[in-house]
């Protein structure tokens, strides 16, 4: 089953709805003005981020990254021919520009 799609109208109609809801209700529409920002003091309300917490102490792994380390560079270089030329796509055109046929070429 699809849902039908809401339109700016119903969303509109439900939020006035919801508004009226709220006042009927003996709710209070507070006003603000213009460019008043919802920052407190210029600044972001960070109680809620999880900063409240002491910084922890972390477990040094120097040893393991030593380690990986030493394995990287321990490895010998693998010894390559040179590499094979793989053959290329060329389109071949007509004279008025247009593409007749691909060839592969080395």
């Amino acid at each position: 089953m699809i849902k039908p799609k809401t339109t700016k109208r119903d969303t509109r109609k439900e939020l006035e709805s919801l508004v009226d809801q709220f006042i009927k209700q003996n709710g209070t529409i507070q006003q603000v003005d213009m460019g008043e920002s919802g920052l407190v003091d210029g600044k972001y309300n960070t109680s809620h981020i999880g900063f409240n917490e002491p910084k922890q102490d972390r477990t040094p792994l120097n040893h393991v990254v030593a380690a990986i380390q030493q394995r990287k560079h321990s490895k010998s270089p693998a010894i390559t021919s040179s590499p094979k030329k793989r053959p290329k796509k060329k389109i071949i055109y007509d004279d008025f520009g247009d593409p007749i046929r691909w060839v592969w070429e080395e």
